[in-house]
């Protein structure tokens, strides 16, 4: 069985990008069209439920990914490989490099949720509970997540492009086990590069969150931190973003 995903260029550097709770393969912003398709191949995965793969089942688990990462991976020939996780995409990155630290080549974590799990209040669960069938509840975290600087319509934009790239059910069995789920203690110690992108204005997984998770977890990781961005810097600073993506992967050319 393929796995779906899109493929972008055709450089030496290979990567597997491990997308957000409202993305998709597609949902990366302005990145494919900002990489260098000379230097650089990227792989970006659809989960189960999401995209390319909307009809398919599965368990909807952060180990479920991890496993599709590395089947993708054996299915393109990469033995070894960079890992890209935004949001709920991050901590998937962290278990697929637990599962297989030696096939990983560096880790960047856009906005990621740390392998921590978050610590979510029973208004902020109610919040991101009720999301799987409220699209008002997409809207007000899209909001919170970006500053509330965004026009509505571009928030709108986001949550129709969520709604219509995830299936619902997948959508809402995904969170317990990114947002409650706690596998630091199974992650070895990182000896590749590691860099944390945070937007200054995500009032979830801003600068804040991110030194207290990551970096206390990961003391050689480092932190760039994009002040005119939220949740989203692919979508909101994609000139800056790739600056800091790119300062990662030029390195293993």
């Amino acid at each position: 069985m393929t796995v779906g995903h899109v493929l972008v260029g055709s450089g030496p550097v290979r990567v597997i990008a491990l997308h957000g709770w409202f993305g998709s393969a597609e949902g990366w912003g302005d990145l494919p069209q900002h990489l260098d398709r000379e230097r650089y191949t990227v792989a970006f995965l659809d989960y189960r439920g999401y995209g390319s793969r909307k009809d398919e089942t599965g368990d909807y688990t952060l180990a479920e990914i991890s496993a599709d990462a590395r089947a993708l991976a054996d299915e393109l020939g990469w033995e070894r490989y960079a890992l890209i996780g935004h949001s709920m995409g991050g901590t998937a990155m962290m278990r697929t490099f637990a599962d297989a630290p030696e096939r990983v080549t560096a880790l960047v974590g856009v906005s990621p949720v740390p392998p921590t799990g978050l610590p979510f209040d029973d208004e902020s669960w109610a919040l991101f509970d009720g999301a799987a069938d409220k699209d008002e509840n997409r809207a007000t975290i899209i909001g919170i997540t970006t500053g509330d600087v965004h026009p509505q319509e571009w928030v709108q934009q986001m949550v129709r492009f969520s709604v219509a790239n995830s299936r619902r059910d997948a959508f809402g069995a995904y969170l317990p086990s990114w947002g409650k789920t706690d596998f630091s203690a199974e992650v070895p110690a990182v000896g590749v590069p590691l860099r944390v992108i945070a937007g200054a204005r995500d009032a979830a997984l801003g600068p804040q969150t991110c030194e207290a998770t990551w970096l206390q977890l990961f003391p050689g990781a480092e932190l760039n931190v994009i002040d005119d961005a939220g949740h989203y810097p692919m979508y909101e600073s994609p000139v800056d973003f790739m600056s800091h993506l790119n300062r990662t992967l030029d390195a293993l050319v």
